[in-house]
């Protein structure tokens, strides 16, 4: 870009595609626009500019100041930052500019460990929607074999890897044992990417220390909600996140659920107290729920709501691999989304991986209340949901 039409750019102010900036700094000033402009329509920073579009020029060194820029613009994001850019000797000093286009590859820009994107005249960060159809526009479908870049091998918990390799009967005690790189490597924990080791989506989710801690993984969890009626629009009297690893999702979600309350009953003369449902049922359902739920949409969580009449368990995305509610209620064998994540489920006692998830279900409401459970598969919204009938009694707590 030639001066003249920086010149224009300068005239006709900020705007969506036009950053002014008053002087370079410690460069963080500029860290955040120049991602979200490379996550957005690309755009143009002009610096020794007021925002009143003064030009009151850069009293640092010209070439220095160009060395700076260059070296920010390879170092200062996650990945290096393809840009153009120029400088021009005003006598109210230099004014320098960075034309940087819209970035390609296979995931958005960050900058400061955050995405940036550009709103009118604003850097932000994108809300959990817009950061979904960033990573879907940028072509990155997030599966369990793909790594989390943001992790490295110190954000897996070795001491959980090796409980695990221990409950399928490996010896993790006596010598030889394998690298901690290479076994976990070979067990699909870590991928190597360009030299380095990263983990994987299944080794954040199955070994991770803080597996919500990353921008693509954050609402990877199970967001329970309680209401006084019978839909969304009511009173909300509860709420709670299950967060952690995956068995440490159903446990929380599920310790939640359980301690709403129970109601009594009697058979004969002897008092029994009873969950508002089978605890086998709702553990079924949420194990289910974020084993099975589709990785690839983020920007949603698993949702386990009470409502005054049910219980619904929702997990984002559509039945796995061509399968039908007809299939699941028949019993039929299981075809997982995420075969990593099943076994491990699997291997921490959470699933048996036989199709009968639903058969246990149905068998434990018919005991329990007489109801089977609904299960709905909606294609077009993309979501599974089960639903539990509450008997008439639970919802007073009534006997």
């Amino acid at each position: 870009m030639e001066w003249q039409d920086v010149r224009g750019r300068i005239d006709a102010g900020e705007d969506a595609h036009t950053e002014l900036k008053r002087g370079l700094g410690d460069l963080s000033a500029i860290g955040r626009v120049i991602c979200a402009f490379a996550n957005s329509e690309g755009g143009l920073i002009v610096i020794g500019v007021t925002d009143s579009r003064e030009i009151c020029g850069v009293r640092e060194d010209a070439q220095r100041v160009q060395e700076r820029v260059t070296s920010f613009l390879h170092t200062g994001c996650n990945a290096p930052v393809h840009a153009r850019t120029g400088h021009f000797e005003d006598s109210a000093g230099w004014v320098h500019w960075i034309e940087i286009p819209r970035q390609r590859g296979f995931e958005p820009l960050r900058y400061d460990a955050r995405v940036w994107v550009r709103r009118d005249r604003s850097s932000v960060e994108p809300s959990a929607t817009e950061l979904q159809e960033l990573y879907n526009a940028f072509g990155y479908i997030l599966t369990e074999e793909r790594a989390i870049l943001d992790a490295a091998p110190s954000h897996i918990d070795l001491e959980a890897f090796r409980s695990y390799l221990e409950r399928l009967g490996f010896d993790t005690t006596n010598d030889p044992q394998p690298d901690s790189l290479d076994d976990l490597r070979n067990r699909d924990v870590l991928v190597e990417i360009g030299g380095d080791f990263r983990a994987t989506l299944y080794g954040v989710l199955a070994f991770g220390k803080d597996p919500q801690r990353y921008a693509r993984t954050r609402d990877f969890r199970v967001e329970c909600v309680a209401y006084a009626g019978d839909d969304r629009a009511s009173e909300v009297l509860q709420v709670a996140s299950g967060a952690g690893r995956l068995n440490e999702q159903v446990e929380r979600a599920a310790g939640w659920f359980l301690g709403l309350g129970r109601f009594e009953s009697y058979a004969g003369v002897r008092r029994a107290d009873r969950y508002l449902l089978p605890r086998r049922a709702i553990r079924e359902a949420l194990a289910n729920a974020v084993t099975h739920r589709d990785y690839a949409i983020t920007g949603s969580a698993a949702m386990l709501e009470v409502f005054a009449d049910r219980v619904d368990v929702t997990s984002p995305g559509t039945l796995p691999n061509n399968m039908t509610t007809d299939h699941v209620r028949a019993g039929a064998n299981p075809r997982s989304r995420n075969e990593s994540l099943a076994h491990f489920m699997a291997g921490m006692g959470f699933m048996e991986r036989r199709g009968r998830g639903w058969l246990i279900m149905r068998s434990e409401m018919m005991a329990f209340n007489g109801t089977e459970p609904d299960l709905l598969n909606d294609v077009r919204n993309r979501f599974v949901r089960l639903t539990f009938r509450l008997a008439p009694h639970a919802e007073t707590g009534d006997s």
